[in-house]
């Protein structure tokens, strides 16, 4: 398994990431995540739609909490040719419970804890710590990937504009 030391920190403190790096124009790698009623949902199945993917540690921290609510709020002016999923390690039942307490209905939270398929094969599961890296990936419709934004810092939000002006190109 390819490790790449340094790429992100906490709290200014290097973790290392499992895992290939993803960048623009290769084939989305798919793998099995669990959805909130622990269903296998695969990522080829969103194909046909362009795929707004938001990779974050837990739905139960205050940065994740913040983001997934803000994706929520713009999902709905996407339209539905475009899917967003939020991705982490939380328990389906975690997330599920999450989802209905903070009123998210726009997107889907899927569970990458059985086998961090997820983060293994988009190369933003966090070694030392078994969470999945702050991250965006844009697939688009066929199955490749459009934009990659990796979050330096793991304790802050990603560039919502920057997301949304690669989505609106897209």
């Amino acid at each position: 398994m390819t490790e790449r030391q340094g790429v992100i920190t906490i709290h200014g403190n290097p973790l290392t990431l499992l895992g290939q790096e993803i960048t623009v124009g290769m084939t989305a790698p798919d793998c099995e995540l669990i959805d909130n009623d622990l269903n296998p949902v695969k990522i080829s199945s969103f194909r046909g739609k362009t795929l707004v993917i938001a990779s974050v540690p837990s739905l139960d921290t205050p940065v994740c909490d913040i983001e997934t609510r803000r994706f929520n709020d713009e999902a709905a002016n996407f339209g539905d040719g475009v899917q967003l999923v939020t991705i982490s390690m939380d328990l389906p039942f975690a997330q599920k419970r999450w989802c209905g307490a903070a009123g998210v209905a726009n997107l889907k939270t899927l569970s990458d804890h059985r086998a961090a398929a997820f983060g293994q094969a988009y190369g933003v599961l966090i070694k030392e710590l078994r969470l999945l890296a702050r991250a965006i990936f844009i697939v688009d419709p066929a199955g490749m990937v459009q934009y990659v934004q990796l979050v330096k810092e793991v304790a802050s939000e990603p560039d919502y504009e920057k997301v949304l002006q690669a989505l609106q190109a897209g």
